[in-house]
């Protein structure tokens, strides 16, 4: 089963695919769509929404696992994030792939076994789950990994996590 992983964002996005088959683990890529904000805010949305929709149609997910937004108390960064995983969701809704959508602590506990894991702990886990030398490069690419593994051990409940559309 190919699981597309990201963790949304305006800036940075981070996504990760995987191969999941027998219990094993096979990466087939990772990495992140930048925008910058000297760009105006719609023409990122299109840049976010046109990368995921090649991502999606080079690949061909059979599952997108979505990072859940967590409360922000900056609401205008907030809105703008919300705005951007909306665009995620949108490019992987257009090409009818099942989305699924886990909370931070959900991802934490889907990786590492614990709920309250450290940043660094999940990024090494990711590591040593997918073989890697090193841990991924941004940050934000080793979360969208993150997202895909716990989607993928979580395959028993998943529909308990699937966003309807």
């Amino acid at each position: 089963m190919i699981i597309f992983g990201i963790d949304p964002g305006l800036a940075i996005s981070g996504y990760g695919i995987v191969n999941y088959a027998g219990n094993k683990f096979e990466i087939i890529e990772y990495g992140a769509v930048i925008t910058s904000s000297f760009d105006e805010y719609p023409k990122r949305l299109k840049i976010i929404y046109d990368r995921y929709t090649e991502l999606f149609e080079m690949y061909k997910p059979e599952a997108v696992a979505v990072e859940e937004l967590f409360y922000n108390k900056n609401t205008k960064t907030a809105m703008a994030i919300a705005q951007s995983r909306g665009v995620h969701l949108l490019a992987a809704a257009n090409k009818n792939i099942p989305l699924y959508e886990y909370t931070p602590l959900q991802i934490k506990q889907g990786t590492v076994g614990y709920g309250r894991a450290q940043k660094k702990q999940v990024q090494e886990m990711v590591r040593l789950i997918l073989k890697l030398e090193q841990v991924p490069k941004p940050d934000d690419a080793a979360d969208g990994l993150a997202a895909a593994i716990c989607h993928a051990h979580s395959l028993k409940f998943a529909e308990n996590f699937r966003i309807k559309y």
